[in-house]
């Protein structure tokens, strides 16, 4: 099994525990999480965090368990709390000798006094149940073991606060050598069992616990949590008590997915990533291949029916965002071999297409999703088309056609928001005032920080792709004249997007053209030269615009000014609104949030794009290799969401984010396909397609 492992050197301090997070996930949408020292820094982290209608209406459940090892005379607390004021008790994390990975699977390790503890736990897939075992390792005769669950049963968004309520509005029900928690009238009850030993009812509140993430991030930070009773067992050197936290069901569930099916299930993930050949994959994609799992997910409807699976954008806030699941989805799905989940996908959301639109979010509370995005829609054409060129499978791209021909239809005509093609040139335009629509898409009550109205660069790029796509789609399906029709248009859009967009005075391209932002041309049209990582698109997407000079300048644009070793920043730091770091409350950290912070999932493109410009491989490689140090400094395993674009480029925002994975395994997977032929011609290797007139 492949494993990550931190020893003393690395958790010698309560910060560096603190600052490294760990994540289980059940196929749901619901989760487990939380730090490596123990204490929860956010109010999403907690043992069961149950979606309640997967992948949405996630709860937290079971927050925190404090435990206690009683040993000659002796306690040994394993984790803690922090409080109001800085306040850590108990210091668990001081005899924390070991953190470790297996798979995705956490397992720490106490030593003091001559005991040695360890911890595991892990999630039943397919089912909001959360499994923690602890085994003694070794010891002087037997121990005591004490566990204290400390609930929850709020939206994993906010905090529950106890004043106001009292022991007697969580129901409990003893249950054998367990309790079934209710919360409050008409909540979902949860269960709580053991495989040994005995519990005893004694509910209570703990109060005023601390979330040093969410002080830091302006919010509200304090909640307190109730205690329904005590876990009690009694354990001999090489004995282990399970307990069983489930939204569903606790009894049996340790025996009906034992830890061991966990490890083979992501055996079995490893393999078909692997592709049949043993050792050929190092360390650190394992751990990408294994967190890309993680975001795959199964979504229901009210009544629990299988819709097919979607792709949760980022742990632990995000749920499934459409753009988030079309630039993921080739990295999650068919760089790890799993093709029959991206069918799965792309036909989930074929569902939900309106006026020529795909979703752009679904939201937590009610089923009607939100279609404010212009660039979610064209990336599920490059899904759709890296899909059937993997799989060659005609009857589902037979079946999407007319999906996505009308959808071209939709952005001809024009749909909502101001999308539609421009018919003076074929490019294509977006946006009305105060809405976001690209990417860049923050938002700080009516002040959009990057509105990007007019003809953004990476649209247009993703426009020609998704006609360069369908007129491919055309072709394999027979449908001729259609795909004449279709060779006219992108034929069009490739000599309108380098005649308009190429800034000579920059050697670059334009952000945006035609909108309200820049300096005006002889013509009176505005145009946006500020330098942003979107014109790589024109170079990196299946279909290039350019040819190779201006490729070669448009890369080496970006990774002069933008490039970090963990990704790409969103603005060049000369340029004035430049801010290097992302910190502070909602408003600073929007502001900031595409105005200099690193995006990590941008490394994939640049690198990709820097092979097709300049045909070295393994130099293209070498751009990711930063993100693989990051797996064992903030998200265990996984790759944050953003960085701070000043150095040292600190991980921000979300721990755990899906594109950023999924972007650097996918380009790591064909650099090293690139790589690999490179060597056997013994020159280097330039993309097969051709470069567009």
């Amino acid at each position: 099994m492949n494993t990550l492992r931190l020893g003393r050197d690395t958790l010698g301090t309560f910060e560096a525990g603190l600052a490294r997070e760990w994540l289980v996930t059940n196929g749901l949408g619901g989760y487990a999480a939380g730090t490596v020292a123990g204490p929860n820094t956010r109010r999403y982290h907690g043992l069961l965090v149950a979606a309640l209608r997967p992948p949405v209406e996630r709860r937290v459940l079971v927050a925190q368990l404090d435990a206690t090892v009683l040993h000659d005379g002796r306690q040994l607390a394993l984790g803690g709390n922090e409080y109001g004021e800085g306040t850590v008790h108990p210091e668990g994390w001081r005899d924390l000798v070991e953190f470790r990975l297996e798979g995705t699977l956490p397992v720490w390790r106490w030593s003091a006094g001559g005991c040695t503890i360890e911890r595991r736990l892990w999630m039943v897939h397919g089912a909001n149940t959360t499994v923690v075992e602890h085994t003694l390792v070794d010891a002087r005769g037997p121990v005591e073991l004490e566990l204290v669950p400390l609930c929850a049963h709020r939206d994993y968004h906010w905090h529950q606060h106890g004043p106001r309520h009292g022991p007697e509005d969580f129901r409990l029900e003893a249950r054998g050598q367990g309790v079934r928690v209710a919360a409050y009238p008409g909540a979902a009850p949860f269960e709580l069992a053991v495989d040994r030993g005995c519990f005893e009812v004694a509910p209570d509140w703990y109060w005023g616990f601390c979330h040093r993430a969410e002080s830091e991030r302006g919010l509200d930070d304090c909640e307190d949590l109730f205690r329904p009773g005590l876990f009690r067992a009694t354990l001999q050197p090489g004995e282990s008590v399970t307990l069983m936290m489930s939204a569903e069901s606790a009894a049996g569930a340790a025996d009906a997915y034992p830890r061991a099916l966990a490890l083979a299930r992501e055996e079995a993930l490893l393999a078909r990533a692997a592709d049949g050949r043993d050792g050929a994959l190092p360390a650190w994609v394992k751990h990408l291949v294994l967190a890309a799992d993680q975001f795959v997910v199964e979504r229901r409807d009210g009544a629990g029916r299988a819709l097919g699976h979607s792709v949760i954008a980022g742990y632990p806030w995000f749920a499934d965002w459409g753009r988030d699941t079309m630039i993921a989805l080739p990295g999650l799905t068919l760089s790890t071999g799993r093709p029959e989940l991206a069918a799965s996908v792309l036909r989930t959301f074929a569902r939900f297409v309106s006026e020529g639109m795909l979703p752009n979010r679904f939201p937590d509370a009610g089923d009607t999703p939100e279609f404010n995005t212009v660039d979610a829609t064209l990336w599920y054409f490059v899904a759709v088309d890296a899909y059937w060129r993997h799989s060659g499978d005609r009857a589902l791209l037979a079946e999407l056609y007319p999906v996505l021909a009308d959808i071209l239809r939709w952005h001809t005509q024009g749909t909502r928001y101001g999308i539609g093609e421009d018919p003076a040139d074929g490019l294509l335009r977006a946006g009305v005032p105060g809405v976001q629509l690209t990417w860049m898409d923050a938002k700080v009550g009516d002040w959009v920080v990057t509105p990007r109205i007019g003809k953004p660069v990476e649209i247009n790029a993703l426009w020609f792709n998704a006609l360069s796509a369908l007129r491919e789609m055309a072709i394999a399906l027979g449908r001729l004249e259609e795909a004449a029709a279709l060779l006219a248009r992108t034929g069009r859009v490739a000599r309108s997007f380098n005649d308009r967009f190429w800034n000579a005075a920059r050697g670059a391209l334009y952000d945006v053209i035609d909108g309200p932002e820049g300096l005006p041309d002889a013509e009176g049209r505005r145009h946006d030269a500020t330098l942003r990582p979107n014109q790589m698109f024109a170079v990196s997407l299946p279909y290039p615009l350019l040819d190779a000079t201006r490729a070669r300048a448009v890369v080496d644009a970006c990774v002069a000014a933008l490039w970090t070793p963990v990704g790409l920043r969103s603005l060049e730091p000369s340029d004035r609104l430049y801010t290097g770091t992302y910190r502070g409350g909602p408003l600073q950290r929007d502001g900031a949030y595409h105005q200099g912070t690193v995006w990590s999932w941008l490394a994939g493109p640049l690198a990709l794009a820097y092979h097709r410009a300049y045909g070295d491989a393994a130099r293209a490689r070498r751009l990711l290799e930063g993100l693989g140090d990051h797996l064992h400094e903030a998200g265990l395993g996984q790759i944050s969401e953003i960085f701070d674009g000043d150095a040292p480029h600190a991980p921000r925002g979300c721990f755990a984010q899906a594109w950023s994975v999924a972007e650097t395994l996918r380009a790591w997977r064909e650099l090293d396909e690139y790589e690999a032929k490179e060597r056997g011609r013994g020159a280097p290797r330039r993309h097969a397609r051709k470069v567009a007139p």
